[in-house]
């Protein structure tokens, strides 16, 4: 897939870090791209910067769902590439100092990254699969989804993230398969540890501790690396059902 004006581009998460990593990048290679996300200032500031559109949206809702995708396709066109990085990461222990793990937060981290992912996946690759191919293969769309590096070495506290993660790792080689009859591929990818807006938010030792534990390069990914990375799986028709790491070969300790 030539990524273009012809290739529109949606992104969950882009108002910020890896997602929106991938829409600058995206955009930088001619796609019209869709920001998706909860934040609308800051969704619209990426929009506004990149040339593209802000459409508030929950991925937990279907309605919400629907109603972005619809919103993007009025705008640029029917999207043949959807980046799914909407997330959320709050950590607890499966028993802690106040009892057992929280039950609604445990749900409420699955919805947002599993099922979320899901369903912006199915709803989009809906889409893309009444479209016209692109090519003489047959392609007609992509969906690169987004994974942890928790999903294979989760650390302490990390329970109901690394399960949501380990969900999207499962998930992607069934859903390339089931969608393979109508030419949309999938693929995940498992970052490590990246210099989003949450972790440069910490204090500079914390992320120097955090960068030195990477063997090489020794510091934080950034989400230009991400975006780039998303691109060429979106570029390579032969990827497709597989899971592939960024993380300087990074193997998480037990915290």
């Amino acid at each position: 897939m030539e990524i273009g004006a012809n290739t529109p581009a949606v992104v969950t998460g882009a108002a910020g870090g890896l997602g929106e990593g991938a829409a600058r990048a995206l955009a930088a290679k001619g796609a019209k791209v869709a920001v998706l996300d909860m934040k609308a200032d800051e969704g619209r500031r990426v929009a506004e910067e990149i040339g593209g559109v802000f459409i508030e949206t929950d991925v937990t809702s279907n309605d919400s769902v629907a109603s972005a995708l619809a919103q993007a396709r009025a705008a640029h066109g029917q999207e043949r590439i959807c980046v799914n990085c909407a997330g959320i990461a709050p950590a607890g222990k499966v028993v802690g100092r106040d009892g057992p793990h929280d039950m609604t937060l445990f749900q409420t981290v699955i919805d947002v990254n599993l099922v979320g992912t899901m369903r912006v996946m199915a709803f989009s690759a809906a889409g893309m699969a009444s479209a016209q191919p692109l090519s003489d293969e047959g392609d007609r769309g992509v969906v690169i989804n987004t994974a942890s590096i928790a999903a294979y070495e989760g650390q302490m506290g990390q329970s109901a993230y690394a399960a949501s993660k380990g969900g999207v790792v499962g998930l992607t080689l069934p859903a390339a398969r089931d969608l393979a009859r109508n030419g949309v591929r999938v693929l995940a990818i498992a970052p490590g540890t990246f210099g989003t807006p949450m972790l440069r938010g910490l204090p500079e030792d914390v992320q120097e501790s955090l960068a030195q534990q990477v063997p090489f390069p020794v510091r934080l990914g950034e989400p230009e690396e991400f975006g780039r990375l998303a691109c060429f799986l979106a570029e390579t028709s032969y990827m497709n059902g597989s899971v592939v790491r960024i993380d300087g070969a990074l193997r998480m300790g037990v915290k």
